[in-house]
């Protein structure tokens, strides 16, 4: 069965860095298809981070994450990368990945995604 499993969270200090990852296991066109991020904060829903398209050439970015984070991908690998600086308490939140099968382009909502991962807690101290 389709799995993707995330690793890379923890606890850091603001303004430090993280680099989450995701390898997807289970079928073999995750190559053709969109994989994003998305994170939950406790009592919030389920926000949009970050999404990439099949080979890279374009990415899309939830307001609150832009020109901080950094998504990319290794088709090779099946994983999907999530490079987070600059770092803040309001980004605590666990973070999770998502792969889409049923669409090509970039999607930010949750309903366009159909496998998700476990998620990686990622805590921001001040």
């Amino acid at each position: 069965q389709v799995q993707l499993v995330e690793s890379g969270g923890g606890l850091v200090q603001a303004g430090g860095s993280l680099r989450l990852s995701c390898t997807g296991s289970g079928r073999t066109d995750f190559s053709i298809h969109p994989l994003a991020w998305f994170r939950q904060a406790p009592g919030k829903e389920r926000e949009f981070v970050a999404a990439i398209s099949w080979n890279g050439g374009s990415t899309d970015y939830g307001e609150s994450v832009k020109a901080r984070f950094t998504i990319s991908r290794d088709n090779a690998a099946n994983t999907v990368y999530l490079q987070m600086n600059s770092l803040k308490p309001e980004d605590t939140a666990v973070y999770y990945c998502a792969a889409a099968f049923n669409i090509y382009g970039l999607g930010r909502s949750i309903h366009e995604y159909n496998y998700w991962g476990q998620g990686t807690q990622v805590t921001v101290s001040s």
